[in-house]
């Protein structure tokens, strides 16, 4: 496999793992609330997780569009 497809292949792991984590959200965020260190902040909590889907979407997208072309 050379550099050009391991790039590509890693880009769309890389949107497949931000999609997983903006599915996965909705799930975690109700045993994360069973926790009491984060009972005063699951905002915070849920948008980190959001910002981190986000950007994980946003760096597969810019290695699949540099690979692409």
């Amino acid at each position: 496999m050379n550099k050009k497809n391991f790039g590509f292949y890693y880009g769309i792991i890389l949107v497949a793992v931000g999609l997983g984590i903006f599915y996965r959200t909705p799930q975690v965020m109700l045993q994360v609330e069973s926790i009491e260190f984060f009972k005063q902040t699951p905002f915070l909590v849920r948008s980190t997780l959001y910002i981190l889907g986000g950007l994980l979407i946003l760096a597969g997208g810019i290695r699949i569009y540099k690979n692409y072309k």
